[in-house]
C-alpha cells in the first residue's frame, strides 16, 4: 500500500476531514491508491499525522462520492471501476461538455485561444519519457479552458464535482505515447479550431465524438463484468 512506504507524516492540519479527503481523493485519481486495494483506517491516520476519527469521516464522504466502498465488518476499499461506472460519468460528462463548448464557442476570446494553443505546444512537444500523469493533467488543462470560456458558474461546479473521476478514469486507461500524440493532440485541436468557426452546433458535434472516442477506449480497458447494462453502452449518442 502507497501509505505503507511513507517515513514520515504528510502535511495535513490536524482534525480536518477535508484535507484528508483532498489527500485520499487525489492519490485514488492518480491510481497511487490502486482499485480494490483495502484502505487501512490506522495506517492512513499514522501516514497523515491525524486521528482516525478525520479519516473515518473521509471514507464517509468518499464513499457518497463513489471513490471508495464501505464494507460491512470488513473496511473501506478503492472501488473497482465497472462498465455502468464510466457510462454513467461519460454520459454525465457529454451533457455538460456540450453545454459548456456551445457557450464558449461564442465566447472565446483572443487569451483563450492563447492558453488553448500553449497546452497543444505542450502535449505536441512531450517525448518518450513523458509520464502518464503528464498526458492527463494536459488533458484536464485544455477542458477547463472550455467551460472557463463557457461562463457559466453552475456549470463550472458541475464540471468540478465529476472532474476527479474523469481523472480517475483517464488515468485508469493505459496511454501510451504514441496514443498520446497521435489522438490527443489532433482531436484537442480540432476542438480549438472549432471553438474558431464560432459555431455551436459543429463545436457540440465535435465534442460528442471526441467524448465517444475517450469512452469506447477505456471500455476497451474494461471488458464486460457482473454488473448489468439496461442501456446501450456502445456510444454515448442518443
Amino acid at each position: 500500500m502507497a501509505f505503507s512506504n511513507l517515513s514520515a507524516p504528510l502535511a495535513v492540519q490536524p482534525a480536518l476531514s477535508h484535507n484528508v479527503v483532498d489527500v485520499l481523493r487525489e492519490m485514488i485519481s492518480r491510481g497511487q491508491l490502486a482499485q480494490g486495494e483495502h484502505l487501512k483506517e490506522a495506517e492512513i491516520a499514522t501516514a497523515l499525522g491525524v486521528s482516525r476519527g478525520p479519516v473515518r469521516e473521509a471514507f464517509s464522504q468518499l464513499a457518497n462520492e463513489g471513490y471508495i466502498e464501505l464494507r460491512r465488518h470488513r473496511g473501506a476499499f478503492v472501488v473497482t471501476l465497472t462498465r455502468r461506472d464510466i457510462h454513467e460519468v461519460y454520459s454525465l460528462r457529454l451533457a455538460l461538455e456540450r453545454l459548456a463548448i456551445e457557450r464558449a464557442s461564442t465566447r472565446m476570446t483572443p487569451e483563450r485561444f492563447a492558453e488553448m494553443d500553449s497546452i497543444l505546444d505542450q502535449i505536441q512537444s512531450v517525448d518518450d519519457q513523458y509520464s502518464p500523469d503528464e498526458a492527463v493533467q494536459l488533458d484536464l488543462a485544455f477542458h477547463d479552458l472550455i467551460y472557463a470560456a463557457a461562463d457559466h458558474q453552475r456549470l463550472r461546479r458541475s464540471w468540478e464535482f465529476i472532474r476527479s473521476q474523469v481523472e480517475f478514469f483517464l488515468h485508469a486507461r493505459n496511454v501510451s505515447y504514441r496514443d498520446f500524440l497521435e489522438v490527443g493532440y489532433p482531436e484537442h485541436k480540432e476542438l480549438r479550431d472549432v471553438l474558431a468557426t464560432g459555431d455551436p452546433d459543429k463545436a457540440a458535434a465535435v465534442i460528442q465524438e471526441h467524448l465517444n472516442g475517450a469512452y469506447r477506449r477505456l471500455l476497451a480497458e474494461h471488458p464486460e463484468d457482473s454488473e448489468p447494462m439496461d442501456d446501450d453502452s456502445t456510444s454515448l449518442a442518443r
